[in-house]
């Protein structure tokens, strides 16, 4: 089962407001999901964007996909680049524990 972390839309018609939510892969976009990570909403001025970090770094860390829009609100955000973090120090504790 392939999990994408994606968008789901809500609100009144022209007015959408977004769910961060992780999904299998084969729902529909406004279908069942797995959890609600976060929200965004495009049309407040700056945006508005809240994720909850800890979810999102566990579903990354266990292999979800997320999609363009949702991989540049993580960006946004700052989780991605603290994932790459925890990589990278894990990947150093591995070879040092190698030697």
């Amino acid at each position: 089962m392939a999990v994408k972390i994606r968008l789901k839309r809500m609100g009144a018609k022209k007015k959408p407001i977004y769910r961060v939510v992780v999904a299998n892969s084969t729902e529909a976009r406004d279908g069942r999901f797995i959890e609600t990570i976060g929200q965004y909403d495009p049309c407040v001025d700056p945006p508005l964007i809240t994720i909850d970090e800890d979810k999102a770094l566990h579903w990354l860390s266990v292999g979800a996909q997320p999609t363009d829009v949702a991989r540049d609100l993580l960006r946004k955000k700052g989780i991605l680049a603290r994932l790459d973090a925890a990589k990278a120090a894990a990947r150093e504790a591995r070879t040092n524990d190698a030697k």
